[in-house]
């Protein structure tokens, strides 16, 4: 059987999720299509809109086989951690292909970026690391510096200032660097751009707008509708009327504010991404913001994106200590999230040849390996109402893989 991996969110499965996994199976004709999933916290530093299990379940009923879970040290990195974790997983999964979804749509334009950069990457890091002390954010500072070694003008070549772009890249990256026997592909984005918050087609939109739609519930819920597949329409209207909430930061402001004022500069320091006396600015502001949102705002600097302090505020939450994170330098287990029928036949035909242990019961399993999942997804669940919080609470340890 030939697998085509993908890597993905799904915060939540749409339209243009559904088109990605058709058009990955058309391109590499593959039998089944394997996904790793980020788990309850995301590569932006944002709680996902539900939980990985129901998320997990949509895929599963729109055209994914079999899903396993990104863990926490590699779902809440910067791109090229990111990339390297999810690439490792599905190496290890057996996967042929990795199809992803870009901007570009163009497969030449990463490996030509690819081969130009390969014999500069010291350069690349002593201009990335020059734009940084002058100021600049570090994605801004990458995309200079990678348009300086390659003389490209962006219009001609690979846009590395786009989102899918620069995760598309380091997929590319992760796979040909590491010499994996897997072929890569990619699709464009169809219409809908990654940040659009707004409604800009019939079917396909944005999966930003679609969480500003349901968390600001501007009117009815049927005005999502036309952008989900029915499962995911479905699965969206169930989870809100179990757990009665979808989850954004809002819910963990009081949370994370308590975290960091029970925190001395000190403690707050050996936090993961916590650098360069950012620990005083986390202490500042915090006595002076009434919200998370406004909370980051104050924050925010040019030299410090919204994504990235997000992303420090998730491991303040998580109490993600530096040598916790770094520790992990590669993935080192596959928690097993659900299968088809398909993917277990897969399953029974690969699973010998993995490379890494799969998770299907965390009993079976050495709890310290997965303890930062464990703590993730348990604080995750305190964003759901309190009469329900048990039920979430326990689903790491209650929910066995999803079976379709």
């Amino acid at each position: 059987m030939k697998a085509v991996g993908v890597v993905v969110e799904y915060n939540p499965f749409h339209n243009g999720h559904l088109y990605h996994i058709q058009k990955a199976k058309e391109l590499t004709d593959a039998d089944i299509v394997v996904a790793v999933m980020s788990g309850p916290f995301l590569q932006r530093g944002e709680p996902a809109l539900v939980s990985k299990w129901s998320r997990a379940e949509m895929a599963l009923e729109n055209g994914i086989d079999l899903i396993v879970e990104l863990p926490y040290s590699f779902a809440t990195q910067h791109a090229a951690v990111f990339a390297a974790g999810s690439v490792e997983i599905l190496q290890s999964l057996g996967c042929d292909f990795l199809c992803f979804g870009s901007e570009s749509g163009d497969i030449t334009e990463f490996s030509h970026m690819f081969n130009q950069l390969q014999e500069k990457q010291v350069e690349e890091d002593l201009l990335v690391k020059e734009s940084i002390k002058k100021g600049m954010s570090y994605p801004k500072a990458k995309s200079l510096a990678i348009q300086e070694l390659t003389n490209i003008d962006k219009t001609l070549g690979l846009d590395l200032s786009m989102p899918n772009n620069i995760l598309g890249y380091e997929y590319y990256k992760a796979v040909h660097t590491n010499n994996y026997p897997i072929e890569v592909c990619t699709v464009a984005r169809m219409k809908a751009d990654y940040h659009d918050k707004i409604f800009t087609s019939d079917t396909i939109a944005s999966a930003t707008s679609i969480r500003q739609e349901l968390v600001n519930k501007q009117g009815s819920l049927k005005t999502i509708e036309p952008f989900l597949p029915p499962a995911s329409f479905y699965l969206l209207q169930k989870y809100e009327e179990t757990y009665q909430t979808y989850h954004t930061w809002e819910n963990y402001w009081g949370y994370l504010k308590f975290r960091i004022l029970q925190s001395t500069a000190k403690e707050l320091a050996t936090i993961y991404e916590m650098e360069e006396g950012l620990e005083y600015r986390f202490l500042k502001y915090v006595k002076e913001a009434s919200s998370f949102e406004e909370y980051i705002r104050l924050l925010k600097t040019k030299r410090y994106t919204w994504t990235r302090l997000q992303r420090i505020c998730v491991h303040i939450l998580t109490n993600a200590k530096k040598e916790e994170m770094l520790a992990q330098s590669k993935p080192a287990y596959m928690r097993l999230l659900g299968t088809t029928e398909n993917g277990r036949f897969y399953l029974k035909e690969k699973k010998k040849q993995f490379s890494l242990p799969i998770i299907s019961k965390l009993s079976a399993f050495d709890i310290e390996k997965i303890a930062l999942d464990i703590r993730a997804s348990q604080i995750y669940a305190l964003g759901a109402a309190a009469s329900v919080q048990e039920q979430l609470l326990n689903m790491d340890y209650a929910q066995p893989p999803i079976m379709k």
